[in-house]
């Protein structure tokens, strides 16, 4: 007999036969043995039979043993059944206490290994970062995932949080996108390869510096108008559909169901805004519908009694958890936390410890010390409480995606940056710039280096912060940490020339566009059914001798004027004028256009990212109120829509055709283009357009180099958006801040096939430079264009630039091989590229 355990953590007794073999006794067994042998294997049953009977009534006779702790017995006999549930103020995993060292780390942040065949970038303030890849041999894909995972096993944690933003998965109603970057499921799946729990922040409402706190921006198209995060029946209706199509996504992958989902978050934060508790009510509900009744739901709330009395549920069908501020003394909150649990339900977490702090555009760069940091954590940790570093890795706000925040009023507006680097560690030496001759002038050297969450933008592990952390979380970790993967490999390829295409105006084609949408009064971009991006508010007023006062009273964000008079001197080519700012509202002078007729008015709105915390979240883009020309309204509008796509959507343009650049054909034009090392790039003096322009060049590498990361600068440029092989990489604004010159993109391996790059930007005011990259397309995936390549011994890119005031007079761009880039005598290490 033997006993074997199932899944279920039951004993399981089986009884093996013996078997006789029948040519071992061939003579034949009489009658009376045969009758022996049976009555000797009844009796024997019915002995066993009798004793099993016996044993259980014996065990109600006798005293209970002491067995010490009831529950971690019980554990340990169910010990290959898989659980995670919370008793004893503990965390128990599998019957035994676990204790969460945990990270953010979002997915929709860092791109996949499905994205590798792209060129993409990171951005920080006024930096870029950006990988070149090709679809070539698997050996040089960079599977950026899963090298954030690792080195986040490299720096001793066991769990990954991470939001779920409704916005990225549903862009458009009813249109649903699990794919690429989106794909939930494959992430979730890699954390459990690599033996990493997961703590699941499905929202609705995520916050995260997330554009509208992961909402979708259609929800401010409905007519009446949702209220959100509330019981609001209609809203509700969505919310359902939205769940109905996630949760069963995930639910396989809850630890239970054999998945690495220990935990799944109701909300956000919600004490921080409302107490409706019907709302919080029937989150659970569908939670519980859809996940049943295992896993372990949790709240997230500041660490102070008021936001807890809001946002926690009561009931204990959910366990409230809290966050604080990094340096605070945790164990007064954890011992509050306390109160808003059931007796026995309330391990101490922290579910978001600080490793740094957002900033906006404009703002000095946030600052936390590794040590201090270090420190704060041990004080939880040395007292068994658990913590999740937010973040762990940071990321980039991709596409259009980046928030927003406010301070008193809607006008106090603060939008953040692409970059989402939490960054915060800075070297010595300060600088300052001056404008001169519409020109930014470095006047003093100085050195910034970029890499606060303990794991870069870029993926880099070597800053102080991750190494303060690692030794702190290594006292209190049962085994040895992994070791720490190697930083990715750079290189800096040289100056890229550039050259003037085509202006945008002329793309859009403002006069006579068929995509026009005609009003009265300036309709909000959501009402075109534009959701991020641009649009283009087009109208035309009468000139007075001594010129016009233009005021719009709520710009949602940035607005860029132009005006065009068909009988002036410009021959009716819009002219910028300047520029309206939400968080700095001012009218704006018109000057005479001397038309014999109306002046023509533009208008192009940029949406620079919609608040995503506290009380002005419903917050629509692009000119919200009536236009006011001196003192009266304007009336009699026709509105364009800039094409832009967002992160994971389909491209709506091919800027490729409409700019008619082809690669193919300036290879052909330059047999003799290699990169080395030691020359300067030769480039002439060029008219340089005021109006909104695409600028392009083309760069190769020669094979015979080793291929890869690169930085590339975009010094003397200014404000843009980037798109690079369709894929929209975000906003940067080096010039808004006037502490910083970095301005470099990060690119990483590519294979054989052509690139093209496309820069778009929104203006500056009338002395900074603005620019951007609008889309870096591949031009060559078929194999057709290898021979071509090979033929060349390199790899072909294309890059196009949409200035809209007033480019770089050197048109050039760089390659370099490090973020320590300065406007002193300091050089990078550079390798020329010569370009067509």
């Amino acid at each position: 007999m033997t006993r074997t355990r199932s899944k279920n953590g039951t004993l399981t007794t089986h009884l093996a036969a013996a078997t006789i073999s029948s040519s071992s006794k061939p003579a034949k067994m009489t009658r009376s043995g045969r009758r022996t042998k049976t009555t000797l294997l009844f009796l024997l049953l019915l002995a066993l039979a009798a004793f099993c009977a016996f044993v259980p009534a014996l065990s109600l006779l006798l005293p209970s043993l002491p067995h010490g702790n009831n529950r971690s017995s019980s554990r340990r006999q169910l010990v290959d059944a898989r659980t995670f549930e919370i008793a004893e103020d503990m965390f128990w995993k599998d019957g035994h206490p676990f204790r969460i060292i945990g990270g953010d780390l979002h997915y929709f942040r860092t791109l996949p290994e499905v994205y590798m065949r792209h060129l993409y970038f990171l951005s920080l303030q006024c930096d870029l970062v950006v990988c070149f890849r090709s679809n070539g041999s698997e050996s040089f894909w960079a599977k950026y995932w899963e090298d954030r995972l690792l080195k986040v096993k490299a720096l001793g944690l066991n769990t990954i949080q991470t939001y779920v933003p409704w916005n990225l998965h549903e862009p458009q109603p009813g249109k649903l996108s699990f794919e690429g970057i989106a794909d939930l499921v494959s992430f979730l799946k890699l954390c459990q390869k690599l033996d990493l729990l997961v703590m699941l922040r499905a929202g609705p409402y995520i916050c995260g510096e997330w554009d509208l706190g992961g909402f979708p921006a259609w929800l401010l198209a409905t007519e009446p108008p949702l209220k959100l995060r509330s019981s609001d029946p209609a809203y509700l209706r969505l919310v359902d559909k939205w769940w109905g199509t996630l949760l069963p996504k995930v639910a396989p992958l809850l630890y239970n169901n054999g998945g690495p989902i220990i935990m799944v978050q109701i909300e956000n934060e919600f004490g921080s805004y409302g107490d409706d508790q019907n709302y919080l009510h029937h989150l659970v509900q569908l939670a519980r519908r859809h996940l049943g009744d295992s896993i372990i739901l949790y709240t997230t709330d500041g660490g102070a009694r008021e936001n807890l009395q809001k946002g926690t549920i009561r009931g204990g069908a959910v366990f409230s958890a809290v966050d604080f501020t990094t340096g605070d003394d945790p164990w007064p909150i954890f011992k509050l936390q306390k109160e808003f649990n059931e007796p026995g339900k309330s391990p101490p977490l922290s579910t978001e410890f600080y490793t740094g702090w957002l900033t906006h555009w404009g703002e000095k760069i946030a600052t936390t010390d590794a040590e201090s940091t270090a420190s704060a954590l041990e004080k939880i940790l040395s007292r068994n409480g658990s913590a999740v570093l937010y973040m762990a890795h940071g990321g980039t706000n991709f596409g259009f995606y980046s928030g927003a925040n406010t301070g008193t009023d809607e006008s106090d507006y603060k939008p953040d940056l692409t970059s989402y680097d939490y960054v915060s560690e800075k070297f010595t030496n300060l600088f300052y710039f001056r404008l001169k001759h519409f020109k930014m002038e470095c006047i003093h050297q100085t050195y910034w280096h970029f890499k606060d969450a303990p794991i870069s933008e870029s993926g880099d592990v070597d800053g102080a912060k991750f190494t303060a952390l690692r030794k702190v979380i290594s006292l209190h970790s049962a085994t040895s940490l992994p070791q720490v993967p190697a930083n990715i490999r750079k290189i800096g390829y040289g100056p890229i020339n550039l050259h003037k295409t085509s202006s945008l105006f002329d793309l859009l084609d403002l006069e006579k566009s068929t995509e026009a949408v005609e009003s009265v009064d300036p309709l909000p971009m959501e009402s075109l059914g534009q959701m991020f991006g641009f649009v283009v508010y087009i109208s035309s007023y009468s000139s007075k001798v001594k010129g016009n006062s233009l005021f719009i009273p709520e710009v949602h964000d940035r607005a860029q004027v132009f005006t065009s008079c068909a009988t002036g001197n410009n021959k009716g080519r819009p002219t910028y004028i300047g520029a309206v700012e939400r968080w700095s509202n001012k009218q704006l002078g018109l000057p005479n256009a001397k038309c014999t007729s109306n002046t023509s008015l533009f208008v192009l709105v940029e949406n620079m990212g919609r608040v995503n915390y506290g009380q002005y979240t419903f917050d629509r883009k692009g000119i919200l109120s009536s236009v006011y020309i001196d003192g009266k309204a304007l009336h009699g509008w026709r509105m364009i829509s800039v094409p832009l796509h967002n992160l994971n959507e389909e491209p709506k343009i091919n800027l490729n055709e409409m700019l008619k650049v082809n690669p193919i054909s300036r290879v052909s034009q330059a047999s003799a283009l290699t990169v080395s090392t030691g020359k300067k790039a030769k480039h002439t003096s060029r008219v340089i357009s005021v109006e909104p322009t695409f600028y392009a060049g083309s760069f190769s590498v020669d094979k015979a180099n080793p291929i890869s990361d690169t930085y590339i600068s975009f010094r003397g440029w200014g404000k843009g958006v980037a798109f690079v092989n369709d894929f929209n990489i975000g906003r940067y604004w080096p010039v808004k801040i006037m502490t910083f010159l970095l301005c470099i993109v990060f690119v990483g391996p590519l294979i054989s096939e052509i690139f093209d790059f496309h820069f778009i930007c929104s203006l500056l005011d009338h002395n900074a430079i603005s620019m951007s990259l609008l889309q870096y397309l591949s031009m060559g995936r078929t194999f057709c264009v290898c021979p071509l390549l090979n033929s060349y011994s390199g790899f072909w890119f294309v890059q196009v630039i949409l200035e809209l005031e007033s480019p770089s007079p050197e048109l050039l761009t760089h390659s370099v091989d490090n973020q320590d880039f300065t406007c002193g005598s300091r050089k990078p290490n550079l390798q020329r590229l010569d370009v067509l």
